[in-house]
């Protein structure tokens, strides 16, 4: 399992920077900038990482990435290590690492800083530690390790507070309970609040941003938000259509097992309460390795049972082989960027993968922007409608003189707003422009001149000259989550 973790490191790293940062990426260096107990969206971790990267190379997409990389390639070795937990062997190891290396989820979070990909590797490691917890002859201080992680965990996504309350009482509930009857379960509880606390300090002190934050991707607000519908079919495609009777098999093989069964209803009830509270498709993408792991094992016990030929063994591993092949062509072509750009808006890409298009024109965006303000009014100040708007222009406006951009959008508002004078909006719509401002000229369109479409693509730009009222009273209600 080892040398397929590191043929996917290779592999990510060196197509990783093909395109371009992601507006995610370009935030979290904003953010890593300001760096604070939190955020208004997010725990502070990745901004820590994004900053932490900046600092051996600031021009370096493939450094930047690099905690991204080692992430995922944790999840891919956590995987097989699942798999050895559960009782399978050399087959069954390198069977699960691989089926997690070909996955959508791990291939398009790997190759790009997130929350995403954090909230994966600090997952599958609690995943670990508690089977083997359920050892008979397991260490009860392995639930330090878990409350590390589940501090680690809080630090970087908020949300995974709920795999791991649904976790403790799926066990609770359906056993084994003996592995709390220990002094060391409420030392991990400790000190994982210990950990979180800083993060939790700061969103109490600022109103709990972050719960409105939620309500919004909730809503639809996000770029990446899911419809119930599309959330149900979008299980199907996390890791890839091709391995779905692998994972569906190794989620009846726990459910089938006493001492796993917890496991099993953890997947059910997360699968329930994302659905009802709007959660996002890759919300549950943290049971997969776990699933496909359990699907390995017992995918190996067939194999290998007595009754098998030798004939059978040989054409069933090589289908398996050929369907983890074909899933990980897949996934590569549609989850990273494989494709010349020049080829990308012609292809379906785009259509099957939203982020690949949030890669690609930043620099070209930022460009015009300096242009138009330039011609315009080169003194005016920058309002954009969004954080990836305004991060691309802290990220490539410094070569092109433009000032620290501002943003009502998520963090940025906490950023404060500009100051008096002329105003050089991007992205935001005439009718809110004409809301603030008491005259609006029309001065531009962003266009990355590749013809693909992404959300900035033919944004209108406006210069506003006199606000009607001053910042003090206006920028209260500029404040967007999403």
């Amino acid at each position: 399992m080892y040398w397929i973790a590191g043929v996917f490191a290779f592999v990510v790293a060196e197509l990783g920077n093909r395109y371009g940062y992601h507006r995610d990426e370009m935030y979290f260096l904003a953010a890593g900038r300001r760096l604070d107990w939190g955020y208004a969206d997010q725990p502070p971790l990745t901004p820590l990482l994004a900053r932490a990267m900046s600092a051996i190379d600031a021009d370096s997409l493939m450094v930047l990435r690099l905690p991204a990389t080692l992430a995922a390639t944790a999840v891919i070795i956590c995987a097989g290590l699942i798999a050895k937990e559960l009782g399978g062997g050399r087959i069954a190891q390198a069977l699960a690492a691989a089926t997690v290396a070909s996955a959508a989820l791990v291939m398009a979070a790997g190759h790009m800083l997130g929350t995403t990909v954090i909230d994966l590797a600090v997952w599958s490691g609690v995943v670990l530690a508690v089977l083997r917890l359920l050892r008979p002859d397991s260490d009860s201080r392995t639930w330090l390790l878990v409350g590390v992680l589940a501090g680690i965990g809080l630090q970087n996504k908020a949300l995974i507070a709920v795999p791991l309350l649904v976790l403790a009482a799926a066990l609770a509930l359906l056993g084994p309970r003996k592995i709390f009857a220990t002094k060391y379960f409420p030392l991990a509880v400790a000190i994982a609040l210990v950990i979180a606390l800083p993060y939790l300090w700061w969103q109490g002190a600022h109103g709990w941003p972050q719960w409105e934050m939620s309500r919004a991707v909730a809503s639809g607000s996000s770029g990446t938000s899911d419809t119930p519908i599309s959330f149900v079919l979008l299980q199907f495609g996390l890791i890839g259509p091709l391995l779905v009777p692998l994972w569906a098999y190794g989620l009846w093989w726990l459910a089938r097992r006493p001492q796993y069964r917890a496991f099993a209803l953890t997947y059910g009830v997360l699968f329930v309460v994302y659905l009802i509270i709007g959660g996002k498709a890759y919300y549950l993408g943290g049971m997969y390795p776990l699933l496909l792991a359990a699907g390995a094992v017992g995918f190996e016990r067939w194999l290998t049972a007595d009754d098998r030929t030798y004939t059978v063994r040989e054409v069933c591993g090589f289908a398996m082989c050929a369907v983890v092949a074909l899933s990980a062509a897949v996934s590569a072509l549609l989850f990273l960027p494989v494709l010349p750009v020049d080829v990308l808006r012609d292809s379906r890409v785009l259509a099957v993968n939203y982020d690949a298009g949030e890669t690609v024109g930043w620099p070209r965006y930022v460009e015009q922007i300096a242009e138009t303000r330039s011609r315009a009014a080169p003194d005016a100040e920058l309002l954009t409608a969004n954080y990836g708007e305004a991060a691309a222009i802290e990220r490539f406006g410094g070569s092109h003189g433009l000032p620290t951009p501002h943003s009502g959008h998520n963090a940025y508002w906490w950023w404060g707003p500009p100051s008096e004078g002329p105003i050089l909006t991007v992205g935001i719509p005439k009718d809110a422009i004409e809301s603030l401002c008491a005259d609006v000229e029309l001065v531009g369109h962003l266009d990355n001149r590749l013809e693909i479409y992404n959300d900035e693509q033919n944004q209108p730009m406006f210069l506003c000259r006199v606000l009607r009222e001053p910042w003090s009273q206006r920028w209260p209600m500029m404040r967007h989550l999403g």
